[in-house]
């Protein structure tokens, strides 16, 4: 009797074939259940302009195992989940998804918030922070329920005033609630002062150190080129008496920002790439030492529960030392008029 096709087919290793079994079911054979808790898991909340641009440049830098977008607007979050995903093969986040409910965010190791309102034309700043308080009303508790032991990054605007906020409401202790501060406008800092000495801006050191509503402070003392100080080299530098008009350096840090939304509508990749340096210290704790909003209480006399941009240690702890900046009498006035600036903001919150 002549053999028919099917006997001499090949065995099936792993039993036989069902008709009913669906073609995944033919290719894979799964032998261990495994247990799906996410190492470095990150979330971003918001995903306007800056929250998408804090995502890319995150995901890009392969800092998570999986990532989570959170907002209220459902197809925007949709349709950027969508857009990251078909993306999925050059990047190398096991899992990438999106949701409006706050369940998502579940075992984070690091929520950044960049949600909130814009200011409205003839809008008083005092209504844009409260509007943004009673989103952070929202925000925060949810946060917390799904992920109680998470660090906060702050992106928002005014992002010290929000930053306390988030803090006041979270209960978090004040090494786990940090904003972008300022290591975004340094950044400027450090460019347009490469720029001019013709030098690469990782040479040139300095700090600009955050007041209330994008006034800037320039330490001018720190500011030197590997070690060298500039204002041993240029006593004049920062000040009225300054020929070479450095000053023109800080007044560039201040209105860049508004040439950018002038010509373009919006800030987001500056940002981005800044939250994403922040992210990379805390996830492999690397210690790095930017300016970043944090809690500035009993330091330089200050003596209220006020958030302003220094220089931190920023590791897995988020925040756990803080290096002492020598400031000039002048550089200290201004710190403080900033704080009892932002504490008199804070003081007519209602939570």
């Amino acid at each position: 009797m002549t053999p028919t096709p099917s006997q001499h087919a090949l065995p099936i290793p792993f039993g036989s074939r069902s008709k009913m079994a669906s073609l995944k079911d033919q290719l894979i054979v799964n032998l261990l259940k495994e247990e799906e808790v996410p190492q470095n898991k990150i979330i971003i909340v918001g995903v306007g302009a800056v929250g998408m641009a804090c995502a890319i440049s995150i995901l890009m830098k392969d800092l998570a195992d999986e990532f989570a977008l959170v907002d209220v607007m459902e197809d925007k979050l949709k349709g950027e989940m969508m857009d990251l995903q078909h993306g999925r093969l050059f990047l190398r986040t096991t899992k990438i998804i999106s949701v409006k409910d706050y369940s998502v965010t579940a075992n984070s190791k690091l929520v950044i918030i960049t949600a909130g309102a814009c200011q409205q034309e003839g809008g008083s700043r005092l209504n844009l922070v409260q509007s943004n308080v009673n989103i952070f009303k929202f925000i925060i508790p949810n946060v917390v329920k799904y992920s109680p032991h998470c660090k906060l990054l702050v992106v928002s605007n005014p992002v010290d005033i929000l930053t306390y906020v988030a803090w006041n409401i979270s209960g978090f202790p004040k090494n786990r609630v940090i904003g972008s501060g300022c290591n975004q406008d340094s950044a400027r800092f450090h460019y347009l002062m490469g720029e001019r000495l013709g030098v690469y801006p990782l040479s040139c050191h300095g700090w600009v150190l955050w007041r209330p509503w994008r006034l800037y402070v320039p330490v001018w003392s720190g500011v030197n080129v590997v070690g060298v100080s500039l204002m041993n080299l240029y006593p004049d530098l920062g000040t009225d008496a300054d020929k070479e008009h450095w000053t023109e350096v800080h007044k560039q840090v201040f209105d860049s920002a508004y040439e950018v939304i002038k010509l373009k509508g919006y800030t987001p990749w500056a940002i981005g790439l800044s939250v994403a340096y922040l992210a990379e210290s805390i996830v492999k704790n690397l210690r790095r030492v930017p300016p970043i909003s944090t809690m500035i209480k009993g330091l330089y006399g200050i003596k209220d529960d006020v958030f302003l941009s220094m220089p931190y240690i920023l590791g897995q702890n988020e925040i756990s030392d803080v290096v002492k900046v020598n400031l000039i009498p002048e550089e200290e006035a201004r710190l403080k008029k900033s704080a009892d600036t932002l504490w008199g903001i804070q003081k007519e919150l209602r939570f």
